[in-house]
């Protein structure tokens, strides 16, 4: 059966309090990457044994199960194949061999340089005057190049196999699934940056880049419908070959160019049919809503993380899980 979890924070909060009040029982944890954490000592860095265990205890007395996590250490001279990567490849096997040691089964990693999610506005108005974030291409095409200057796509291929080679033997003998976020958008180049976790055809080509029962995805719904005009015959098609390890339950308007983030009630994607297509390839991981609008009474501080928000997307996503997976 599907792990329906929200990600939260790694100190406890009222939102903490909200969510198990909302009867869900799993977290995706985040990482405490605290301040001058980059000169501790390697037995106190954020992904060493004892800040994980901690961390994992916070979340299991507050009454959730810790059963993915969504933070990773610095990866941006790996990504690049910039000098340093080796030792930042070291840290994220140190990762997941504790992850492993803890019982900590689905790390969602990402290939995205320089930055991650991308948008160029986080206050575009949505239903009954909440605020969404979007994206529109077109303000972007006269951005500036980062520092790096032009990144192929070839490099970054390149690159990803010489951190699969390191760390899925590790992952294997941790029991430790990677499970490959989409880029965000997906679009390449961005900013001269290419982006190659963007299509369909991409993410055929990372499974068979390196077969291991533990390469797989998260299937962020938000950019995958932005790749295809059959999310559910997506979703059908990873998951026969049993590589959807994580999901997103989230939904835009528009096209990779330019989108909007919704409401998970008045997006573009059938969001029943894709609960659908989950309970038909016997999906039984871990899924969360994911990016919401800012409601009424909160911040926009945290632009797609909502507080009330979110509330709002696991009513709504517990909802669907009910009606589709009672149905038989």
């Amino acid at each position: 059966m599907i792990q329906i979890a929200e990600f939260l924070p790694p100190h406890p909060s009222p939102l903490w309090r909200m969510v198990r009040q909302c009867g869900i029982d799993y977290v995706v944890g985040k990482m405490d990457f605290y301040p001058g954490w980059e000169k501790a000592s390697r037995d106190e860095l954020p992904w060493s044994y004892m800040p994980l265990l901690h961390l994992k205890t916070a979340y299991e007395d507050a009454g959730f199960k810790f059963v993915a996590l969504e933070s990773r250490p610095p990866l941006n001279k790996a990504k690049l194949g910039l000098p340093g990567r080796d030792e930042e490849i070291e840290h994220a096997i140190d990762l997941i061999r504790n992850m492993g040691a803890l019982g900590i089964s689905v790390w969602c990693h990402d290939w995205m340089p320089v930055f991650g999610w991308v948008r160029t506005s986080t206050t575009v108005p949505a239903r009954g005057g909440a605020s969404a974030t979007g994206y529109d291409h077109e303000l972007m095409k006269n951005a500036p190049l980062t520092e790096y200057g032009i990144v192929t796509e070839e490099a970054l291929w390149k690159n990803l196999k010489y951190y699969l080679d390191a760390v899925v033997p590790v992952a294997e003998k941790a029991n430790v699934k990677l499970a490959m976020h989409p880029d965000d958008p997906p679009l390449s180049p961005i900013r001269g940056v290419g982006r190659i976790m963007r299509s369909i055809e991409n993410y055929q080509r990372l499974l068979d880049l390196y077969p291991s029962p533990i390469n797989g995805i998260t299937l962020c719904q938000g950019n995958f419908t932005l790749m295809t005009d059959d999310l559910p015959g997506a979703i059908r098609h990873f998951g026969k070959q049993g590589k959807i390890f994580f999901a997103h339950f989230r939904d835009v308007r528009g096209t990779p160019e330019k989108f909007v983030e919704t409401f998970h009630d008045e997006g573009q994607t059938n969001m029943v049919a894709c609960m659908e297509a989950y309970r038909d390839i016997g999906f039984n991981g871990v899924l969360r809503p994911d990016h919401v609008p800012t409601m009424e009474g909160d911040s926009n501080e945290n632009p797609a993380y909502s507080s009330i928000g979110r509330l709002f997307s696991i009513g709504y996503t517990k909802g669907i899980y009910e009606a589709v997976y009672r149905q038989r």
